[in-house]
Formats: C-alpha cells, sequence, structure tokens
C-alpha cells in the first residue's frame, strides 16, 4: 500500500471514531418527563391509573422513534400530593435534575402553581427552560388570564366542555330540576358560575334547585349531599368532581336509591363505573373518548393493547395525544430543546382517525372532537363487571369547542 494510500485509510478510520461518539450520544438522548400528580392520599388511585396511561403513551411512542431518530422519553414519578406547594418542591427537584418537560393534570390550583412558577424559572434561567404539559387541569384561567408561552393544555377547559355538556342536558325533555355539585376550590367554583349562567333562561319549565361545594378530598359520607339533591326534587346534577369524590358521591346515589341522572366530567374512569353500578345507566359524561360510537377502529386498537396491559378499560386518549403531539412537535423541530419544541407545538394542526386536532397559537389550548357519552347497556365495550358502556351520544368537532379568549402570549425572544 502507497503511503498516500495509508495515510487516507488511516484518516477514514480516525474520522469514523470521532464520529462514533456523536452518533452514539444522538442515540441515546433520553428526554425526562416529570409526571407531577398525586401518588399518596386520597387521590392516588387517579395519580396512577395517569402514570399507567403515560408509561403506555411513552412506550408506544419510543417503539415508533416519533420523537426522531435517537430520542427517547423517559417518565420521572414525582408525588405531590394534589398539594400546590409540595408540587413547588418536587418541580424544583425536576429542574435541579435537568428536566425541561413536565406533566399534571389533577387539581387547577396546582396547575395555576406549577404555571406560574415555570414562568418565572424560564425568565430567571433561559438556557434551562421548562415546557408544562397539562392533560387534565381545566380551569379556564390557566389560558385565559393566567396564561402563558410555556403552557400547553391537552384536555378541554370547563367552559369549553359545560358548553357542550349543558347543551345535551337541556335537549333532555324529562330533565327539570338540576342540582350543581363541586369541589370548592378553583376549578370547581367556575364550574358552578358557568353552569348557573349556561342553564339560565335555556326552557322555561327547567331550573335550577341547589348547588353545593364541599372540601377536596375531606368528605368520607356523601349521603347528606344526596338527600338534600332528592329533598329538592332534582332529577339531574352536574358536576365536575373528581377522583374519590366522584366515587363516592356516586356510590352515595346508588346506596341512597337517587333516580336523578349524573352529568359528569369524569364518569369515564373504571374505579368510578364500578361505585355506580348498574345505577349509572343513563348519566352522562363529556370527554375526548368513548367507549363506543367514536368510528375510530385503530384507536380501539390502541386501546384494546392497553386493557390486555393494564386489565382495566382504556380511558386516557389526552394522554397518549400529549405524548404523541410533543414527540411530533420535537421531530418538526429536530430537536429536544424547550424553545425550539414551543414553538413547533404552538400553532400545531394535526389529524387523528377522530378528526382535525388544533394547539391553538393564541392561548395553548388544544382543539379536538368532543364527545357526551352515556351508560347504557348491551355495548360492544362494557364494564363487564358493571353490564355498561359508553356509546356516545353527541359530537363537537373541533372548532366548534373554540372559545373566546383573552389570553395575550409573549412567546420567548
Amino acid at each position: 500500500m502507497r503511503q498516500d494510500q495509508r495515510l487516507a485509510c488511516a484518516a477514514a478510520v480516525l474520522l469514523a471514531a470521532l464520529a462514533l461518539p456523536a452518533s452514539r450520544a444522538r442515540a441515546d438522548e433520553i428526554i425526562k418527563i416529570a409526571y407531577i400528580d398525586p401518588m399518596s392520599g386520597a387521590f392516588a388511585l387517579t395519580g396512577r391509573q395517569g402514570e399507567e396511561a403515560f408509561r403506555f403513551a411513552i412506550e408506544r411512542a419510543n417503539a415508533a422513534g416519533a420523537a426522531g431518530p435517537g430520542r427517547k422519553f423517559e417518565l420521572e414519578v414525582l408525588d405531590n400530593e394534589v398539594s400546590p406547594e409540595k408540587s413547588l418542591t418536587v418541580l424544583r427537584k425536576a429542574i435541579d435534575d435537568g428536566v425541561h418537560y413536565i406533566t399534571q393534570g389533577n387539581g387547577s390550583s396546582v396547575a395555576f402553581a406549577l404555571s406560574d412558577a415555570v414562568a418565572k424559572n424560564n425568565r430567571r434561567s433561559p438556557d434551562h427552560a421548562v415546557v408544562f404539559l397539562n392533560y387534565a387541569a381545566v380551569d379556564p384561567g390557566l389560558t385565559n388570564a393566567k396564561c402563558n408561552w410555556w403552557h400547553f393544555r391537552f384536555d378541554a377547559d370547563s367552559d369549553m366542555k359545560l358548553q357542550a355538556l349543558t347543551t345535551y342536558l337541556v335537549a333532555q325533555p324529562a330533565v327539570h330540576k338540576v342540582y350543581i355539585f363541586n369541589q370548592d376550590y378553583s376549578f370547581g367554583q367556575d364550574v358552578e358560575k358557568t353552569a348557573l349562567k349556561m342553564l339560565a333562561n335555556r326552557r322555561a319549565d327547567l331550573s335550577v334547585v341547589g348547588t353545593d361545594r364541599v372540601p377536596l378530598g375531606k368528605v368520607k359520607d356523601f349521603t347528606p349531599y344526596i338527600q338534600k339533591m332528592q329533598a329538592a326534587g332534582a332529577d339531574s346534577v352536574v358536576t365536575g368532581a373528581w377522583g374519590s369524590d366522584l366515587r363516592l358521591l356516586l356510590k352515595a346515589a346508588a346506596d341512597s336509591g337517587f333516580k336523578g341522572r349524573f352529568f359528569t366530567f369524569y364518569l369515564g374512569t373504571p374505579d368510578t363505573v364500578d361505585a355506580i353500578g348498574r345505577a349509572g345507566e343513563g348519566d352522562a359524561v363529556i370527554g375526548e373518548y368513548a367507549q363506543n360510537g367514536l368510528g375510530a377502529p385503530g384507536v380501539y386498537k390502541l386501546a384494546a393493547d392497553f386493557e390486555a396491559k393494564y386489565h382495566y378499560p382504556f380511558f386516557y386518549w389526552r394522554v397518549v395525544n400529549e405524548i404523541d403531539a410533543l414527540a411530533a412537535a420535537m421531530k418538526q423541530a429536530d430537536s429536544s430543546d424547550p424553545v425550539k419544541v414551543s414553538r413547533a407545538l404552538s400553532g400545531m394542526r394535526w389529524r387523528t382517525e377522530m378528526g382535525e386536532e388544533i394547539m391553538r397559537a393564541d392561548n395553548h389550548q388544544l382543539l379536538q372532537p368532543m364527545y357526551v357519552s352515556e351508560l347504557m347497556p348491551n355495548q360492544k365495550r362494557m364494564f363487564t363487571e358493571v353490564g355498561l358502556g359508553f356509546k356516545v351520544v353527541q359530537r363537537s368537532s373541533a372548532e366548534q369547542t373554540r372559545m373566546p379568549t383573552t389570553c395575550e402570549l409573549r412567546p420567548p425572544s
């Protein structure tokens, strides 16, 4: 071999060796997502169900290479006990650990605290920016007066949900006397106020006969509240209650023989349906997913895969949606940098089997098809222990859920 050939060969080997660590570094890029929700206390079951949904969604995205070559997501679970103060403590831990993406959903009071803390962190430490992906905290203020660039919501806010839910309720001729029941914090207070406004003057023979709020996670026996509903002659209840509070409320209703129908935000969780049993027939829930009637075989295949692994019915489509959207934004930006990813995610449009979805650029509120569904017997997919399943009875397109916003976003410079 001539001298020049030997030099060329050596140079090629050297270049390959130099390139190898870079390719390995890219192949090993791990993007941590801190999941900040209750893993202990009264709402621990809700937190664990969320964790399982995120693990499923992340495994699915990683297997597909959805975030782009060499990028993988990893979930870091942090218990906040539904406490804003504890949430800020674990947020600081996540930031100190190098996390750039957090997700949370249980408790809008927590979401307000996290959103504000993330915005302050990003102003003070722009080189360590954090993106807040909100999968379930639905107080409208988060994408209105208290909005900020770094917060993206993947669930419909409570006003959007109530607009669809009350439209369906008013169309039910057997509904005349409505009781409004919620948890006593910012979200529940807003649901009560907005429900009263949206039900006013809708039908001459329809009225609100009572309202109640309870401390979050503190009441163990809801029988006295059910008795108040019965005494008021209520034939229906509108509630944004969630977690153990909703389960105990519905169980008390079933045990007390309450005949009224519930119009809910969060009836869809398996443990809640189990609590009410056959007494839940005819009860309704507003959400982005339903067990039957979506016309989306790919989504139902995904649900079947989840159920085969975790042994209870799938219901957290918005968690899958959030992870898929984050991955798509990273792939589009060709980066995991939070500034570049947030710019890609802002205003992003994509299609699922259920229709077009839009991350609004003006307030970072996701618009997606929404469904009112009812618990009914004889469905293809059911809660087997109860013999009931959810079937779609009303659909809203993504654009039909759009509402005015007071948000004024300031993009990063």
